[in-house]
């Protein structure tokens, strides 16, 4: 015995392809274009990182001539290691709000 094409979940199927596909297109520009600025503990580096991970750019605020190199050099490494979980959390905060309302096939 032949199986029945139910073409209506064909249809309904490749639709929802086409807007998962959209849906990851709008996610990826938007992770690229999410900027989140972080400070260091003592605040004199900042950086700006992208949703992507991406950074965008550092500023050093402040005098340097008082600081040892491995006092900075802890003070970068410290706002890199936050400006990494900043990324994840820009990232995870946008999926959310990009993908929150699709429901997956079984959900239908």
């Amino acid at each position: 015995m032949p199986r029945e094409i139910d073409e209506a979940w064909i249809d309904e199927a490749i639709e929802r392809y086409r807007r998962l596909d959209a849906l990851r297109a709008e996610f990826d520009q938007a992770v690229k274009a999410h900027v989140v600025t972080v400070h260091s503990p003592d605040d004199t580096v900042e950086v700006l990182v992208t949703a992507a991970g991406d950074i965008t750019d550092v500023h050093i605020r402040g005098s340097l001539q008082h600081r040892s190199p491995s006092d900075l050099a802890r003070e970068v490494q410290a706002v890199i290691v936050d400006a990494a979980d900043a990324a994840r959390w820009a990232r995870e905060k946008l999926h959310g709000e990009i993908f929150g309302a699709f429901r997956a096939l079984g959900e239908l």
